[in-house]
């Protein structure tokens, strides 16, 4: 299921069980949210962290932390997600200090369904919007080999974590077929770590990769644990069998991710017909680093010499912007693509953190 149509979540802190039950049951059946409750505050923040809601109400008079000390933390730590503050005794006191630790709500006992139903509706749909637009996006890039994805989207990659995005790289074999399996494998691990990205590295047989499992269940595996955003895989105009296979597997694999598009790899065909062209200017020495991480492969391989890969991103820019692009073939679009370029020096571009 897409984020956007997600049940809005929410966790109620009440240390009194039969509250706590109370509004996890009303929440909900009449609010149709996922609700945790959590009766022991001790916990609170790790639970929180875990659960990550979209919204938190919290009792004030608590063993061990009070509700105002706790939305203090919460303030600190999620500092755009509403927190409402409620309590049995009506005090001017209370009501002050909720509001000077920037309480959203602040109500007394008994709470009405119909009020809390409707101060959730309205509170975590704020969350929600709240913690999207804070959200980074996760892009996750596909391929069969190592250097596959550095090859075929290396720019882009780069520009998304330049923005801001967490990138993840999926390589599905150690490619013995093209050289020493543990040497590739150490090649790919380099240039994740020089993107500060996060690499899963399978060891599917090289020229013998499924179109169906373990293919789909290794990329379903991978796609419900980072829940992107974006998918970038091969092309289906491809001569190499794997490529095609990973293809075929990613678009079953991928059904609940909103965009999902294709790159170009040196064994695409002719018939590999982009759509998108995303403009990597200020990125092509990012690619390049990239690709000089799979030095088993640069000693080879023509189509990896810096003119030419230069060459092919400057020939795709007659058909976008700039001077050099990424072409893509888009297969579903409905997140953006067109990542705007960092002011990150280029030098700099591949030094963020790991996500």
């Amino acid at each position: 299921m897409a984020k956007a149509m997600q049940k809005y979540r929410v966790c109620v802190i009440e240390d009194d069980p039969d509250v706590a039950l109370y509004m996890k049951t009303v929440l909900e059946k009449r609010a149709d949210a996922v609700v945790l409750a959590i009766t022991n505050p001790a916990i609170a923040l790790h639970s929180i962290a875990d659960f990550e809601p979209d919204m938190v109400i919290t009792d004030i008079e608590m063993p061990g932390i009070s509700g105002l000390d706790l939305l203090k933390e919460l303030r600190v730590s999620y500092p755009g997600m509403p927190v409402v503050v409620m309590t049995a005794h009506v005090s001017i006191e209370y009501a002050v200090s909720a509001l000077r630790a920037q309480a959203d709500e602040f109500l007394t006992k008994p709470v009405s369904s119909a009020d809390l139903v409707s101060i959730v509706t309205r509170l975590a749909s704020k969350g929600r919007l709240t913690k999207t637009a804070q959200e980074p996006q996760v892009v996750l890039a596909v391929g069969a080999h190592p250097d596959d994805v550095e090859i075929g989207v290396g720019g882009i990659l780069a520009a998304h974590r330049a923005a801001g995005n967490r990138v993840v790289i999926l390589t599905l074999s150690r490619g013995a077929r093209g050289g020493d399996a543990d040497d590739r494998q150490d090649e790919s691990l380099a240039a994740a770590e020089l993107l500060g990205a996060r690499l899963f590295m399978e060891d599917l047989e090289d020229t013998q990769i499924s179109a169906a499992d373990p293919t789909v269940g290794i990329i379903e595996r991978i796609v419900a644990e980072v829940r992107p955003d974006i998918v970038y895989t091969h092309s289906a105009h491809e001569r190499h069998q794997d490529h095609r296979a990973v293809h075929a597997a990613t678009l079953v694999a991928t059904r609940s991710v909103r965009t999902v598009c294709c790159y170009q790899s040196p064994s695409a065909t002719i018939d590999f017909r982009p759509t998108r062209f995303v403009p990597i200017d200020g990125f092509t020495e990012a690619k390049l680093a990239l690709i000089r991480c799979f030095q088993s492969q640069t000693e080879v391989r023509a189509y990896l010499e810096p003119d030419f890969v230069l060459a092919t991103a400057r020939y795709w820019s007659r058909f976008g912007g700039g001077t050099s692009c990424e072409p893509l073939e888009v297969i579903k679009d409905t997140a953006d693509i067109s990542v705007p370029a960092s002011s990150v020096p280029a030098s700099d571009r591949l030094k963020g953190e790991r996500p």
